[in-house]
């Protein structure tokens, strides 16, 4: 059987679902397609930060239009996500590392920028109380926080399938081609055909790219995370390390997420995550040093996700430099969980009006100088 459809969209994680209702309500009926269930890889089982802060230059006008979407998300996708705004905060733990957030600041600010502001040491025990004496400032991004992955990822396939568009879950998006100027993808004994295909299948989308003639320089990661027992409440804001891979939060129930960028080893055929305890019994001792209240605790689960890292670790975003058609969002790199409310609706108008008001191009992937 064929089904026409307006668009295609590969991968369930946010950015697929988000593009898709974005398309619904730009009156466009897509189909989203994803091989387990939304949310089942990263967009689901990430740290959940909703984070501005430390971004790369290139991706900032996408992450403030992301930004603008989250603080008043329930009006979108009808469920608030769990979003908390409490800040996030870089915490610097010598001169030398608060110098090179000074340096960082000014620049932003120079370029337009003023989310970032540098904090003193009194400033930083204020936020947070609890870091260790030593610290002697760091960065705060005031309009940041966190919410729940699992949650909001669904709420968006949700709004999206409420809306009008179609959801294939549990089979993977073959055979993708393009033929009589059309996209067709198989799905199950279903073949979707339509004029546009959006790539967002996350540490499979790689394969997509290259399979059509735009090989991207991408590995599969798996990020991970860990949560300790419940320990007194210390904490706030959200809060990473600048100069070692951390980052950390605490519920309201007293227990305390880590993790911050050291790695599993993934199997992306069998979906699964070999944790490596070395790396996160560091992280963890990390977290202890820094605020005495946590040497008490515990570690009571673990877990990874698996997705894409690209070589400068920015998304693949915008349209082919190859297909008509054809529109790559991927790439994430450990840090695409804030971006996706903003990239589904700037996707959109890429998709639907020819461009975008918001500065995207540099994250095209022209930049790789496909042969």
């Amino acid at each position: 059987m064929t089904t026409r459809v307006d668009a295609i969209v590969v991968g369930g994680g946010i950015h697929g679902c988000s593009t898709a209702l974005h398309l619904c309500l730009r009156g466009l009926k897509p189909v989203l397609i994803e091989k387990d269930y939304a949310g089942r890889h990263a967009s689901g089982v990430n740290a959940g930060g909703v984070r501005q802060l430390a971004r790369h230059v290139a991706e900032i006008p996408l992450s403030n239009r992301s930004m603008d979407i989250w603080e008043r998300i329930a009006d979108l996708v009808d469920d608030d996500c769990g979003f908390e705004s409490h800040g996030q905060v870089l915490v610097a733990e010598d001169d030398g590392e608060l110098a090179a957030c000074r340096i960082r600041v000014d620049d932003l600010n120079a370029r337009g920028f003023v989310h970032e502001e540098l904090m003193d040491a009194a400033e930083l025990r204020r936020l947070v109380p609890a870091v260790a004496e030593t610290c002697p400032g760091g960065v705060v991004s005031r309009r940041d926080g966190a919410a729940n992955p699992a949650r909001t990822t669904t709420a968006f396939r949700r709004k999206a399938e409420r809306l009008g568009a179609l959801v294939r879950e549990g089979e993977p998006a073959r055979n993708v081609r393009k033929d009589a100027g059309l996209w067709r993808v198989d799905v199950g004994t279903e073949t979707f055909e339509a004029p546009i295909l959006v790539n967002a299948a996350g540490a499979w989308a790689g394969r997509i790219a290259a399979a059509l003639g735009e090989p991207v320089p991408v590995e599969t990661v798996a990020p991970m995370l860990m949560i300790t027992s419940r320990v007194p409440h210390f904490i706030d804001p959200v809060v990473i390390l600048r100069g070692r891979k951390l980052s950390f939060k605490q519920f309201a129930n007293g227990t305390v997420l880590i993790g911050g960028g050291h790695l599993a080893t993934p199997d992306q055929d069998r979906n699964e995550t070999i944790l490596d305890w070395r790396k996160l019994s560091e992280s963890a001792r990390t977290v202890f040093d820094l605020f005495p209240v946590m040497r008490g605790a515990t570690i009571v689960r673990a877990w990874a996700g698996i997705e894409a890292k690209t070589r400068d670790d920015l998304p693949v975003f915008g349209p082919s430099a190859r297909h008509d058609g054809l529109y790559h969002q991927f790439g994430f790199s450990l840090h695409g969980f804030q971006l996706g409310p903003g990239a589904g609706a700037v996707m959109a108008e890429i998709i639907v009006d020819g461009g975008t008001q918001t500065r995207v191009a540099e994250l095209g992937i022209g930049r790789f100088q496909l042969p």
